[in-house]
């Protein structure tokens, strides 16, 4: 028995036997073809491109009927790859100069691929390889009449172990037999925990060699809400796991009890719930956990991995969808919020020393107003058809947002002129997630209608600290003073002129951190859709009196962020018996 410690990115738990799907990687070796079958060589290259076209769009079509649209719109890169005139052109370049079979050239040209992206010092970018090699690995496998290994058609239930997962593996699984993931590498972000989440199966990425360890048919237990996962486990401890999976199901199922009950505490203090989403195809999962709305709908996403801009209609449509499911909810959609970590390849967007304080979110959006225009037009033609919002991120200074005020009134005046309808009364707030928002947030709460504390960034940038850096990942302290400080500010600021503020970063999905976000006056949370229950239950189970108290106390009382959490924690245990073993794991 093994057991081995990686990134719990979806809850629960499951036991079952191992299906390793192994990494295909793929021996070609060199051969020479005569000049006269250059032109053989050329026609098998264009036909396996042809195969794997038809493949792909069969999988993109299986995807977008059974999970939505917008996960289907992963396979738009891997498409991309294969009609790449530089590489096509390459290998074709190679087949003819070297002489050389069209396998042994195209795995040649993949090989600089790998080799050049490698190099780029950009994580989304890097993660491009994988969309590279799984192209690379199915046009070899036409070319080479090799049938890959696949989860179409599993017989029993399993436990997927992998290096990583592709989209394509994802997409062509038989879903129905797939109880659990475990891979070695990805993150909370990785395309392995969005999808383990929206099919609310355990997960553990980041295991690093777990594809190496097992083989299949091993016995694995993945305890997703932990980040554990045991290899061949004895007799007792299955039963303590068993045990502990008979927990979270009642666990979930008491939760689900509250999802059409009100977040509001013991003496009626209500709170709005709300959800964060990336997809409209996330829709399901929202009003199924219970939210009351859309607190943040990250459009970004419209942007990334693709080589053109997304059109003013394709947004629209987006918009239009959630806005109509989630009416009358609202749906607060957040603007283009490029730059940072996440980079579009079709913009000419220079490399920056510090690109989190560079040319970013509304920064860029107040440049790039042919941008900003499309997608304003859009979310106001949506606003017709159901209650949206519009935020604007990053916002540093008043400045930004009277220009962006301008541009949106503009729009709005275009859109009047062509007869389009939309919102005219729609809410536009300001995200305050730079300290300097949050210090001058008595002047922005004057022209704006909303904000949303963005609390991820406001850390990063108060306390100087890279979130994604393990080096320093101590320094990452939510309950540091200055956080709830500035928290504690931007709420009073926004309640003196009538506004209302809601918290969107993770500090929402955390217990501990939201009660006391709720003792402070948060009017909303909003968080991921599966961790909402949770904190309903957490909101239900105090009284607002009692945990208004305890954020006052550790505002006047604690000067760190060990003292204010452990104090917090012990506040809620006498509060809440059994907090620490129910709320935080």
């Amino acid at each position: 028995m093994r057991t081995l410690k990686g990134i719990g990115v979806s809850p629960g738990v499951v036991i079952g036997k191992v299906k390793v799907l192994r990494a295909e990687e793929i021996t070609v070796p060199k051969v020479n073809v005569k000049d006269s079958e250059i032109p053989n060589e050329i026609a098998r290259f264009e036909e396996a491109l042809t195969k794997t076209r038809a493949e792909l769009l069969g999988i993109r079509r299986k995807i977008s009927q059974e999970i939505g649209r917008d996960h289907s719109d992963i396979f738009n890169a891997h498409l991309l790859i294969l009609e790449d005139r530089t590489l096509i052109e390459d290998v074709i370049g190679l087949i003819k100069s070297e002489k050389v079979t069209t396998e042994y050239a195209f795995s040649v040209i993949l090989q600089r691929y790998f080799h050049a992206f490698s190099q780029i010092d950009d994580e989304y970018l890097k993660e491009r390889i994988s969309d590279i090699k799984d192209i690379g690995k199915r046009v070899l496998s036409h070319l080479m009449s090799q049938e890959r290994e696949s989860l179409v058609s599993l017989r029993e239930a399993v436990i997927v172990v992998s290096h990583d997962l592709s989209p394509s593996d994802t997409a062509t699984m038989d879903r129905k037999n797939v109880i659990g993931f475990a891979t070695d590498i990805g993150g909370p972000t990785s395309h392995t925990a969005i999808m383990a989440r929206s099919m609310e199966i355990p997960a553990v990425v980041g295991l690093e060699r777990i594809s190496k360890e097992v083989t299949s048919g091993d016995k694995l237990i993945i305890d997703g809400t932990h980040g554990l996962v045991i290899i061949n486990p004895d007799e007792s401890t299955v039963e303590k796991y068993l045990s502990e999976g008979k927990k979270f199901a009642m666990y979930i199922l008491e939760l689900e009890k509250l999802r059409n009950l009100p977040a509001e505490t013991k003496d009626k203090h209500q709170v709005e719930l709300a959800a964060n989403i990336e997809f409209p195809d996330e829709i399901p999962s929202v009003i199924s956990h219970g939210a009351n709305g859309i607190g943040l709908y990250r459009t970004e996403y419209f942007y990334l991995n693709r080589q053109d801009l997304p059109t003013e209609e394709e947004q629209f449509v987006a918009y239009k969808t959630v806005a109509e499911q989630m009416k009358p909810n609202p749906v607060v959609v957040r603007t283009l919020d490029l730059g940072g970590d996440k980079f579009l390849s079709s913009l000419d967007v220079p490399r920056e020393m510090n690109p989190f304080l560079g040319w970013r979110a509304i920064r860029f959006c107040l440049t790039r107003v042919d941008v900003f225009r499309a997608q304003l037009r859009a979310i106001l033609r949506a606003s017709h058809y159901g209650n949206l919002k519009i935020m604007y991120p990053m916002i540093s200074n008043l400045d930004e947002l009277r220009q962006a005020h301008e541009i949106l009134r503009s729009v709005g005046e275009e859109l009047t002129k062509e007869g389009i309808p939309y919102d005219k009364d729609i809410d536009v707030g300001a995200m305050i997630e730079i300290p300097s928002a949050a210090i001058t947030s008595d002047s922005l709460a004057k022209e704006a209608d909303f904000f949303s504390i963005g609390t991820n960034d406001l850390i990063q940038y108060s306390l100087a600290v890279d979130r994604v850096n393990e080096k320093i990942a101590y320094l990452y302290q939510p309950t540091h003073p200055a956080i709830l400080r500035l928290i504690q500010q931007t709420i009073k600021n926004a309640h003196d002129n009538k506004i209302w503020v809601g918290i969107c970063g993770e500090m929402s999905g955390d217990p501990v951190s939201a009660l006391l976000m709720v003792g402070m006056g948060v009017d909303e949370l909003s968080t991921s859709p599966f961790v909402l229950p949770k904190i309903k239950k957490v909101i239900r189970s105090v009284n607002f009196s009692d945990v208004k108290a305890l954020a006052e106390k550790v505002l006047s009382d604690f000067h760190t962020a060990e003292e204010i959490r452990n104090y917090a924690e012990k506040e809620l245990n006498r509060l809440i018996p059994g907090f620490s073993d129910e709320y935080l794991t």
